[in-house]
């Protein structure tokens, strides 16, 4: 039975670290410290068996030299991004098995927050970096709204009961956009309040599931009328297809 441990790093990353403790093997998703992992593993007398990149941002990858010093491992990651350490390049519908953790991934290419981003989907979980945050969506530091539009369809066609472990703790903040933009959609309150008892404990808001984004969150919602509504009244203009709601949401949350 494997485990999924968040632990925090920097200000407000998370390191998801897959931990089996039958076989007291683990692998970390995003590693932005070393430190946090080596202390974590060392305390449990955990197995490092590998480590998994989604994209290149520092604050994902910093940790991986002094990781892969002390720990002889694979390192997956995306094959078009450049990153120090990878040792085995990733795309589209890659299948890859975790040693000793028994957790069967297929890679999904999600570009939009870079180009080269990837989502690793498999044993009900589905980790997702910078591209579909809870309640929310990465900026376009690379890519077009187009490709973040069809990278966020691709993760909304997966089971709802899919749960979602992204990169960073920001889904109050989401949320708290997600509700302007859709300001009578109950389910929305309902998560505020669900966020707001987790984080008053010190817990993460993570992870959410799939069906809870579809419900509440403005970037997976294109298609639903209150929001193309809303989308066009920020834009002062019609907006025909969902790519461009979808653009016209980003654009308005990147100045909330």
């Amino acid at each position: 039975m494997v485990d999924v441990v968040a632990i925090p790093a920097l200000s407000d990353n998370y390191i998801w670290l897959l931990v089996d403790r039958g076989q007291n093997a683990c692998a970390a998703v995003d590693p932005g410290q070393a430190e946090p992992v080596l202390e974590y593993i060392a305390a449990e007398g955990l197995h490092l068996t590998a480590l998994l990149i989604t994209h290149h941002h520092w604050d994902h990858t910093n940790g991986i030299p002094k990781i892969h010093e002390q720990h002889d491992i694979p390192i997956y990651g995306p094959m078009f991004e450049q990153i120090r350490g990878v040792t085995h390049g990733l795309e589209e519908n890659t299948e890859l098995s975790l040693d000793g953790l028994g957790v069967h991934f297929r890679v999904i290419n999600t570009p939009g927050h870079t180009d080269g981003q990837i989502a690793y989907y498999g044993g009900g979980m589905v980790f997702t970096g910078d591209t579909l945050f809870s309640g929310g969506c990465g900026r376009l530091f690379e890519g077009t709204p187009a490709q973040m539009h069809n990278s966020l369809h691709k993760l909304a066609n997966l089971p709802d009961d899919t749960l979602l472990y992204c990169g960073h703790e920001y889904t109050l903040k989401n949320l708290e956009f997600a509700k302007l933009v859709e300001p009578d959609n109950a389910a929305i309150d309902k998560r505020i309040v669900e966020v707001k008892a987790l984080r008053e404990q010190g817990l993460p808001s993570l992870p959410s599931t799939m069906g809870v984004e579809k419900q509440t969150n403005p970037f997976l919602r294109c298609h639903v009328p209150a929001i193309q509504q809303a989308a066009m009244d920020y834009a002062g203009e019609e907006l025909v297809e969902d790519a461009d709601v979808f653009a016209a949401i980003r654009q308005w949350k990147d100045n909330f």
